[in-house]
């Protein structure tokens, strides 16, 4: 186990620590999807990577995908113990979905991108059967797909269903984020490229509207990338500039009944992931990372080992969370 010292502040705030369980798996993997359930910590990342620990992150079993082309697992979505949905982000034929349901011991193709000119961004599901896709623009508007039928047939959505696209206007997949759904049909995407926005849903995907946010959004390669809820349901959104990680500190607002707000005291750079616990919440991009003790509203530097790193993605079941990022790292942290 490793310790990790936050910073809560230049003075005023006294240091805690929180203790981690880290490893690195395989140095050359990115890894940029990640989910937690019943006590099982799944990574996905490049390559076809797919990892499981079922012990606290004290050791990890490689249930990568294996014998199909390779591509990017950039999301995955978790049902049960055994089963789970992985995204492949790429190119036409490189974004690809597969499922396993004996825990990564096979796995098989489930939905391959059929438009040469797509990208799978990322995939949420409110149970079993229902769930959503994002991917690229491609006819004048963003892909979403639905499926019913737990992701062996997917529909687009009505290209009158979504607002007109921004000129320059992109969606990034950077940790699985981008795209989440929540109660009663209601679900969330956001964007970027010369702007940022949040998308909503109130009818399972089949009309949107969008709203701007006052993200960092000066450049093709900056604006929204990952969207959060904290314990009291107000929605975040994150973001910043790939290409410009370390810069700017308008990278996370978050909306309080119907008004945005930038939360004071995150570090500069860019952020691709947040959860919450309680009232503790962690957001995270790959250079840095941030703790907010107040729900979100306001943010501090979180140390790690006495240095400022970070991560591509979180999640969080209960009180496990795992992370995961570049160099093949990820972690697992329990919340007593």
């Amino acid at each position: 186990m490793k310790t990790f010292m936050l910073l809560l502040g230049l003075c005023c705030f006294s240091a805690a620590a929180m203790d981690w369980n880290i490893q690195k798996l395989t140095p050359s993997t990115a890894f940029r999807g990640s989910a937690v359930l019943d006590g099982v910590a799944w990574v996905t990342g490049s390559d076809n990577r797919v990892y499981i620990s079922k012990d606290g992150g004290n050791s990890w079993l490689d249930i990568s995908v294996k014998g199909e082309p390779l591509t990017d697992f950039r999301d995955i979505e978790v049902f049960d113990a055994n089963t789970a949905i992985v995204m492949g982000a790429g190119q036409g034929g490189l974004s690809k979905l597969y499922i396993t349901e004996n825990q990564g011991l096979s796995w098989r193709l489930l939905f391959d991108n059929p438009d040469e000119l797509g990208f799978f961004n990322s995939i949420a599901f409110w149970d079993r059967n229902n769930g959503l896709l994002l991917g690229d623009p491609v006819g004048g508007c963003y892909v979403i797909l639905r499926t019913a039928d737990g992701g062996k047939t997917w529909q687009r959505i009505a290209k009158d269903a979504l607002p007109t696209l921004l000129d320059k206007e992109v969606a990034f997949a950077a940790s699985g984020n981008t795209l989440i759904v929540g109660k009663r049909g209601r679900a969330w995407f956001t964007s970027g490229g010369y702007s940022s926005s949040a998308y909503s849903s109130a009818d399972s995907g089949s009309h949107w509207r969008r709203r701007p946010v006052a993200l960092y959004d000066d450049t093709q390669t900056a604006g929204g990338y990952a969207l959060a809820f904290n314990a009291l349901g107000d929605l975040f959104v994150l973001g910043g500039d790939y290409q410009q990680r370390d810069k700017h500190d308008a990278n996370l607002v978050y909306r309080r009944g119907y008004v945005w707000h930038k939360a004071p005291g995150t570090t500069p750079g860019l952020r691709t992931a947040m959860v919450c616990h309680e009232e503790t919440c962690i957001a995270t991009g790959k250079l840095s990372t941030d703790i907010s003790h107040d729900h979100g509203y306001s943010w501090h530097p979180l140390l790690i080992n006495g240095e400022s790193q970070g991560f591509f993605t979180l999640a969080i079941e209960g009180n496990t969370l795992v992370a995961a990022g570049d160099d093949g790292r990820v972690a697992v942290h329990t919340f007593e």
